[in-house]
């Protein structure tokens, strides 16, 4: 709360009890990414903020509170969550420099992902997503239990006199918060941006620039054979480095 205070002006901000908590540095990096790519193709007109769609925004509303702030961007925030959606919007009333650029609607149809949310008559500059990482809850719990013991033995290696099994109550305990829809998709991380991607061609008119987060490199090589059978015009990866987590933006377009 208190970089969000002191960098993007936000007088309230609280998540409901087990809902993503994103780390914000890597956040505003994305945006700032995405930031450069409108610039460098000159996207809009120079006398127009452009119009930025957030899919699964989450009950954080991360995205919209940085662009927003960090640029004036007017922001549509998604989510399929209505608990997400209902803390994104309190969180949009109660501070006015987020109401006046940050409108917040739920997606109905979890299976679809532009569908229902882009209207015949909008218009997006750029869509930015951070997609749902596993492929199951048991993905989760598993990933959570390899990084706790791999916690407590960097604890014993330090403390080797200590009580290391101390910690191993927690290997049943997930570290980190997150509903299911923030954490696993069915088929992961791949199969959600591949959806992504075959839903885009039916909006290509109406978004300037699709983008998303990919946590796993090896996803590239068959997410980007996807776009061009679909007729991405132009294709980009930005890659980015946050301590030793990396991750990169797959960015299209269809003009």
């Amino acid at each position: 709360m208190t970089i969000l205070a002191h960098h993007y002006n936000i007088k309230y901000w609280d998540l409901p009890k087990g809902y993503l908590c994103p780390p914000i540095p890597g956040r505003a990096d994305y945006i700032h990414q995405v930031a450069d790519l409108l610039a460098d193709n000159n996207s809009g007109s120079e006398n127009k903020k452009p119009h930025v769609l957030d899919i699964g925004t989450g009950a954080s509303l991360i995205y919209p509170i940085v662009g927003s702030q960090s640029y004036g961007w007017y922001f549509t925030a998604t989510d399929i969550d209505p608990v997400s959606i209902n803390t994104a919007k309190a969180i949009c009333e109660i501070n006015p420099n987020l109401k006046k650029l940050v409108t917040v609607k739920q997606q109905k149809n979890p299976k679809n992902i532009f569908k229902g949310i882009i209207g015949e008559h909008d218009y997006f500059d750029i869509t930015v997503c951070n997609p749902p990482f596993h492929g199951s809850m048991q993905e989760v719990l598993d990933a959570n239990n390899r990084k706790q013991s791999k916690l407590q033995k960097n604890r014993a290696r330090r403390n080797p006199n200590g009580q290391a099994n101390k910690f191993a109550d927690a290997k049943n305990n997930l570290n980190f918060g997150g509903q299911n829809a923030e954490l696993w998709t069915e088929g992961g991380e791949f199969a959600f941006i591949s959806r992504m991607i075959n839903e885009s061609v039916d909006y290509a008119q109406q978004v300037n620039w699709f983008t998303t987060l990919v946590s796993r490199a090896e996803n590239l090589k068959p997410l980007d054979a996807l776009l061009r059978r679909v007729g991405a015009r132009q294709i980009k990866t930005i890659n980015m480095q946050h301590g030793q987590k990396a991750s990169r933006i797959l960015a299209w377009r269809f003009k």
